[in-house]
């Protein structure tokens, strides 16, 4: 029988701002920007909840909705470092783990019973939901995180039971008991239905998950179209039990035709050998780069940022012409790189910024850097299709 477990860390970006600085603790926490400014909320504190504020929304609306709190924009390379430690703890228990997000990890079970059954377990639902809940207490004790999770027979219904289990709570659904669970929730609580799709339902009458089992097909279809069949199972708790595909671990909000300020990216990271560090700057020229093409934008400037282990930070720039091409991005940082780096003390961070932000013409669709735009544009088809780690520059990968 499937065994799919939904592993979320609870306001993971808050709870991380908070282990930074343990003052927030308590307090209405917006992270995403500055308060009033142009971004929009990526998380927000319980605190903040309370007033409305919710994830994807503008900063200003939150601003308005809690000028209270606290606002910050946040410490984006610690969250990396966070999220693979969770990740870590994780894989200590089953070998097949699949990240969903920065902050959420499907795990299967499947099969594992008997490898952690103990004399006082009632079944095998009560060996499960002990281990599930040795790895929210792990991620708590060794990471400072808190977590909660939900494990059912599907991806969809371990989903739904995880957010029933927030804050720092675990849930078990048990094979057969899933239609009585979703039965009375909102259509909302479903994984897929969106805000549009909501009003739709509740245009036609359909408020809970019971009524939207029960709706005929052919009322859906106009809805949901070839994906009706499926969110009725779903609402059912019949969906399927694959754990669907790796994600890269964090998506910056980069909207489309924003060319006002500057794009960056920054790793933390221990320096055992040059390789390391090429790799790394490599990887954050990719990243950047990748970033201002989904903007549909060129950067005219680069900086680099590097600090010392002795916490000593330089930044250097350089005005360039105009591109989003990663190999023209890294061959201006490893110049920047080699002229900045004149200490033996090791690296302990690395950052890469992207400014003098501008439109891409229609004109400039040529390549500038021997075919690279078209190689650019090919690498991001592959990307979207297969996920931002299915290609790398042979230097990221060393």
């Amino acid at each position: 029988m499937p065994r799919i477990c939904c592993v979320d860390l609870d306001t993971f970006f808050v709870s991380v701002e908070r282990l930074i600085d343990p003052t927030l603790r308590g307090k209405a926490v917006v992270v995403g920007g500055e308060r009033g400014g142009r971004g929009v909320v990526t998380s927000a504190s319980y605190e903040a909840r309370a007033f409305g504020v919710r994830s994807g929304i503008s900063i200003r609306d939150a601003t308005a909705l809690a000028p209270h709190a606290v606002f910050l924009s946040g410490h984006h390379d610690a969250y990396g470092t966070y999220s693979t430690g969770a990740r870590e703890i994780v894989e200590r228990f089953s070998p097949i783990v699949v990240a969903a997000s920065i902050d959420e990890q499907y795990v299967d079970f499947h099969g594992c019973e008997g490898l952690y059954r103990h004399e006082g377990d009632a079944d095998d639902d009560a060996t499960i939901l002990r281990v599930v809940r040795m790895i929210t207490k792990t991620i708590e004790d060794e990471l400072g995180l808190p977590a909660s999770a939900g494990i059912a027979t599907s991806k969809s219904m371990a989903k739904i039971a995880c957010g029933l289990a927030k804050p720092t709570g675990v849930i078990l659904v048990s094979a057969g008991a899933e239609e009585a669970t979703l039965s009375p929730l909102p259509v909302r609580k479903l994984p897929g239905i969106g805000p549009v799709a909501e009003a739709g339902l509740h245009g036609l009458g359909i408020q809970t998950l019971g009524q939207l089992a029960s709706a005929p097909v052919q009322v859906l279809r106009p809805l949901f179209g070839a994906y009706t069949d499926g969110i009725r199972r779903d609402a059912r708790g019949l969906g399927g039990s694959d754990l669907g595909r790796e994600r890269p671990a964090f998506r910056e909000h980069d909207p489309r035709g924003e060319y006002v300020g500057s794009i960056s990216n920054e790793r933390t990271f221990v320096e055992t050998n040059k390789a390391t560090t090429e790799s790394q700057l490599c990887g954050l020229c990719e990243r950047v780069s990748s970033r201002a093409r989904s903007r549909g934008v060129r950067a005219g400037r680069v900086t680099l940022r590097l600090r010392y282990s002795d916490f000593h930070t330089i930044t250097r720039s350089r005005t360039i012409t105009p591109t989003s091409v990663d190999v023209e991005v890294h061959r201006v940082a490893s110049e920047l790189y080699r002229r900045a780096r004149t200490r033996p003390l090791p690296i302990r961070l690395l950052g890469i910024a992207l400014s003098k932000l501008s439109l891409e013409e229609p004109q400039l669709a040529l390549a500038t850097f021997d075919g690279g735009d078209r190689r650019s544009q090919a690498v991001d088809a592959v990307r979207d299709k297969f996920g931002y780690d299915a290609l790398h520059l042979a230097t990221t990968l060393k």
